[in-house]
């Protein structure tokens, strides 16, 4: 069997399919698989595993080729994760015997529902988005797989871990704090982190790390971070590709952090985290196979109850104490004690 996979939304959506690569490879260990990317996904393409063909779909022109590529393709199934114009036009391109997506395309553009033959009942909003994911493979005869992430980092991404932390000579276990974020609207106080990190220091058997983007946005907000913590933090903030970074967290005791890439990573690398929710809503984006607390809003403990609609929640309702009592849960539990 041949199929094509189409996945061109963000990082964490892609992490969040590899469930779904991994059921359709159990399911058919000699098919040849073809997954298509977004170019912003392009540097995780080395940790997704069971694939044949890993294809980026770059915007405008750039995209030609890999449009042609798959007209060419031969395809027996298409599986559109996606749902927009971009994957549309794939889908249609592909000529395969199934193209499966949502229903909801049915709902949203009638035009684009020509483009489909089989349409699964489900709708991402009402549903774990792994779990949506995996329920698009329904019509290929897969249910009750797995939900476990699984990313297989390269030997280079550890290695080049490890070499930063022995030339930032970080010996003890560490935390990392990642505090950034695309979205503003999930960045919490500065001084509120700092008075979290400045907490983190009274433990002297652990060090300290910050991580972050490059760009001019995060890189001003971990600045003012820096500003107001008086323990020392080593800041490798803009100096770690994705890989690296995932290879780091792969090795921290914890991670702490607000809704963002590194929670996925965290997740397929087994780590145990707190994740700092705003916006968003963790019913739909949360990790479930590592030891994690979730803060969200005002409440003074984790939360462990999720519904499906909730209203948009500011960042700011989170408390300083929540998340260092959240944070001394997790360091005095065994599974934030991995082995280094």
């Amino acid at each position: 069997m041949n199929i094509l996979l189409i996945q061109l939304k963000r990082i964490g959506d892609l992490i969040l399919t590899t469930p779904a690569i991994a059921a359709l490879r159990t399911k058919f260990p000699e098919a040849r698989i073809t997954l298509i990317i977004s170019e912003e996904c392009k540097a995780l393409a080395p940790a997704i595993a069971g694939v044949n063909r890993l294809w980026i779909m770059r915007r405008g022109f750039g995209g030609l080729g890999t449009a042609a590529a798959v007209a060419r393709g031969g395809f027996d199934c298409c599986v559109d994760f996606t749902r927009n114009d971009r994957s549309a036009f794939l889908v249609l391109l592909s000529r395969a015997k199934k193209r499966i997506v949502s229903f909801r395309i049915k709902v949203r553009s009638k035009f684009r529902t020509r483009f489909y033959n089989e349409f699964v009942p489900h709708r991402m909003r009402d549903m774990h988005t792994v779990d949506y994911h995996l329920a698009l493979l329904a019509p290929l005869g897969i249910s009750d797989a797995s939900g476990a992430i699984e990313l297989q980092l390269p030997e280079s991404a550890k290695e080049s871990a490890d070499q930063l932390l022995e030339q930032r000579h970080i010996t003890k276990p560490f935390i990392i704090f990642h505090p950034g974020s695309a979205r503003a609207e999930k960045y919490w106080d500065a001084r509120r982190w700092s008075e979290v990190i400045n907490h983190a220091a009274t433990h002297p058997d652990l060090d300290l790390v910050l991580t972050g983007g490059a760009s001019l946005f995060e890189q001003t907000h971990i600045s003012d971070i820096k500003s107001k913590v008086r323990a020392r933090v080593v800041d490798l903030s803009g100096k770690t590709d994705l890989l690296t970074l995932a290879a780091l967290i792969g090795q921290a005791r914890l991670l702490v952090t607000v809704d963002s890439a590194p929670m996925h990573l965290a997740a397929a690398t087994r780590t145990a985290q707190l994740i700092l929710f705003g916006p968003t809503n963790p019913f739909h984006w949360r990790p479930r196979q590592s030891a994690a607390s979730i803060l969200q809003g005002d409440s003074a403990s984790p939360r462990t109850e999720f519904v499906p609609k909730q209203p948009r929640i500011p960042m700011n309702q989170i408390s300083t104490q929540g998340v260092i009592d959240a944070m001394e849960s997790l360091l005095s539990s065994p599974a934030a004690r991995p082995s280094l």
